[in-house]
């Protein structure tokens, strides 16, 4: 159980409520940033880390490398695609709608956004990836994986984050069964694809939170 003193700034999972009683356990230090408390909701929080070790560890991205990013205006979407430009990638995130295409590359720095409700969208999207996809990072599923899945390249990462599309599933989604084509897909391709549960998979939160902390503030408010 750690040792908290007053005023000490913490991120916990109690709800969205003015207090809470509690013993320490479960809540994270937050670190030396009074400032952007908020942060730790983002960046510095869950979301942050997800796509961190996600894309780092499991898409490992290189530079010159197409990497592709669904729900790429989400907290960890967003995150995801400025990694990659770090990298040298190209960055090719995907949205629904006009709007969050114009933010995710006027404000999130994308090379481009395509919208996942275009009719076209699968034909958009081979067309922005004219050299294949080397890394997908998975939010979403669904269709989106579906026009993902024949552009993968030879040994192409795909971290699983999440599955947006089918969270409040009941069934099996209707349609042909494609998995016989993603299995023959990650054979002859030799694709890594990974789900990962940030928590399980890579510690605790109160070790890498003031290590992120501090690079993050380094590096200022943008």
């Amino acid at each position: 159980m750690p040792i908290i003193n007053p005023a000490t700034g913490v991120l916990g999972y109690s709800g969205w409520q003015d207090y809470e009683l509690s013993d320490g356990s479960g809540l994270v230090k937050l670190g030396d940033n009074p400032q952007h408390p908020s942060w730790s909701l983002g960046v510095l929080g869950m979301p942050g880390f997800n796509a961190y070790m996600g894309l780092l560890d499991i898409g490992q991205p290189k530079a010159g490398e197409t990497l592709v990013v669904a729900a790429a205006t989400g907290p960890v979407g967003a995150t995801v695609g400025q990694i990659g430009k770090i990298k040298g990638c190209r960055t090719v995130g995907i949205a629904g709608g006009a709007e969050k295409c114009r933010y995710a590359v006027e404000k999130l720095g994308f090379d481009l956004c395509l919208d996942h409700r275009a009719d076209d969208f699968a034909e958009q999207l081979a067309q922005a990836c004219p050299q294949g996809i080397d890394v997908y990072y998975e939010n979403v599923g669904g269709k989106v994986f579906d026009a993902v899945l024949p552009l993968l390249n030879t040994a192409a990462r795909v971290p699983v984050c999440g599955l947006v599309s089918g969270y409040n599933a009941t069934g099996l989604p209707d349609g042909p069964d494609r998995l016989p084509l993603l299995m023959a897909t990650i054979l002859k391709k030799r694709i890594r694809m990974q789900g990962f549960i940030i928590g399980q998979d890579y510690g605790a939160s109160d070790r890498r939170v003031p290590a992120a902390d501090g690079a993050l503030g380094a590096g200022g408010e943008n």
